[in-house]
């Protein structure tokens, strides 16, 4: 075992405590604050029976947490993997809560998660566990109350489901009732890039305060899904020569650069790397380690841990993924200079457009890509500023920067409404 290596350290929930208590502490926040700040508001766990396409009952398991509805309706994705933990969605939810203050969007922090595996399902069988599980939530969501979103394992059409079901039930169309739905629906322009724009704007703007330039830069992207392909698509866009992107099989590499139009026309076409010769193989704990200037994991959380931390060659760390670091890993990282924008931050893109679709839905009138595109920027540049401001303030990593700023802005809020009894 490396001896810096923590026991429990993937322990999302564990993890977000302990920057939380970090940045509470940098705060003097008053204890009543802490205790607040520290607990989820509401927590849901659901039965979901569904007859399978063979006849079968099988019953799953459903959860919604909402962590904090101080600074407006609970906001988050819902997740179907088959690796969904309570503690895992208490952390989510609570990275929602601090990453929408960071961002300065009027909502709090949300997440639910379905325990399945939805490689193994059917079109039909997906239906029934979302309509499922969303008329079992449906007395805690409503654009006023809970907005959902796609995350792991779910997209657009799952959405469309969870609108159409909390409809049939309201006996109106709620098309605000969640965010990432087709555009036909009531879905925002920019929302599927919107995450990778945002990591693109970050890394822009982290290489201005390290005074790199992207055409001299290298770049590795941990994940092939949405947010890995358009972030590698936008990087390439900058000049960076992006050398490295990976999925479940395996990474592909390419000294000289990949051609990312080409990988992302395989993708789409196969839904895989597998097959794609233009490039030699590693694994994904491999490309973590490349000698590259830039390294985005895009993937899934706990990737870089006290195991792994000491390897990272990279110069930039810019955090596609919930969570893609532990919190014993940051302090490898931070005595190694590596300049990490942090997750609350970097992919925040995909919360600030979902919080434009809302106000459109809304509203019932959408905007055009060029609009999207400028108000993502002006916020993501915005609180890029404000997160580094704050670390240089009060001499701390930009994680806890990040977390001050979040927390802060939640405290303030919450003291302001004051504790109903």
């Amino acid at each position: 075992m490396n001896p810096n290596q923590v026991l429990g350290e993937e322990n999302p929930f564990e993890a977000m405590h302990a920057r939380f208590d970090l940045a509470a502490n940098k705060l003097g926040l008053d204890q009543g604050l802490y205790r607040i700040l520290r607990t989820p508001d509401r927590e849901l766990t659901v039965a979901i029976p569904i007859v399978m396409d063979d006849g079968s009952i099988e019953v799953f398991t459903g959860y919604r947490v909402q962590h904090s509805l101080a600074r407006g309706p609970a906001k988050g994705g819902i997740r179907f993997d088959k690796n969904v933990t309570l503690d895992e969605v208490r952390a989510l939810a609570a990275w929602m809560t601090w990453k929408c203050a960071v961002v300065n969007v009027p909502f709090g922090g949300g997440k639910g998660g379905v325990v399945c595996d939805p490689t193994k399902l059917s079109m039909g069988e997906l239906e029934r566990i979302t309509r499922r599980y969303t008329a079992s939530i449906l007395d805690i969501i409503g654009p006023d109350r809970d907005v959902p979103a796609p995350d792991m394992g779910t997209a657009p059409q799952v959405m469309a489901w969870i609108m159409d079901t909390y409809s049939m039930h309201v006996r109106q169309a709620s098309t605000a009732v969640v965010t990432g739905k087709p555009v036909g629906l009531g879905g925002s322009l920019g929302r599927i890039e919107a995450t990778g724009r945002g990591l693109m704007l970050c890394t822009r703007e982290a290489l201005k305060v390290m005074e790199l330039d992207p055409a001299q830069c290298t770049a590795a992207v941990q994940g092939a899904g949405n947010v890995g392909q358009v972030t590698a698509s936008y990087l390439d866009g900058m000049n960076i020569k992006v050398q490295a992107i990976s999925d479940i099989t395996g990474a592909l590499v390419n000294e000289k650069g990949l051609d990312v139009k080409a990988v992302r026309e395989h993708l789409a076409r196969f839904r895989t790397l597998e097959g794609y010769d233009e490039g030699d193989r590693l694994s994904n704990a491999e490309l973590l380690e490349m000698p590259v200037d830039i390294l985005v994991p895009a993937a899934t959380e706990n990737v870089i841990t006290s195991r792994n931390a000491e390897n990272i060659k990279a110069k930039l760390l810019v955090e596609g993924a919930n969570g893609p670091v532990t919190a014993a890993a940051d302090r490898i990282l931070e005595n190694n200079n590596v300049f990490v924008v942090p997750d609350i931050l970097a992919n925040a893109g995909g919360v600030t457009v979902s919080y434009f679709e809302w106000v459109q839905d809304r509203m019932g009138y959408f905007w055009g890509q060029e609009e999207v595109n400028e108000r993502l920027e002006g916020i993501m540049v915005r609180a890029f500023n404000d997160v580094v401001d704050m670390a240089k303030r009060f001499e701390v990593s930009n994680r806890i920067a990040a977390y001050l700023l979040g927390i802060d802005r939640v405290a303030k809020i919450t003291k302001m409404r004051g504790v109903y009894a």
